[in-house]
């Protein structure tokens, strides 16, 4: 069985480490917050990305909760397009 300490995921056609024992900074450009590659700190639902989520790592400024779920919590560019797909901004 597979922990999420530790695991490597394909974003973007690269390879990346993930997981919660993975140091890290927030992806953000002007961010240099320490976080890990985590669950917690991720954009979307699925490591790697999914229709919602990049699949990128932030912390928690740069990290929004999208009210829904099944689409977990997403960083800005990610929000602002689920927000514009959404007519009811739910």
């Amino acid at each position: 069985m597979m922990g999420n300490a530790y695991y490597k995921v394909t974003r973007d056609g690269e390879t990346i480490e993930a997981g919660y024992d993975v140091a890290a900074t927030c992806e953000r450009d002007d961010c240099d917050t320490a976080i890990d590659r985590g669950l917690a700190y991720l954009c979307g639902r699925t490591p790697g990305g999914d229709e919602c989520g990049c699949g990128g790592y932030y912390c928690e400024r740069h990290l929004y909760m999208s009210g829904e779920d099944e689409v977990g919590d997403l960083c800005g560019p990610c929000i602002t397009t689920y927000r514009r797909q959404d007519p009811l901004g739910s």
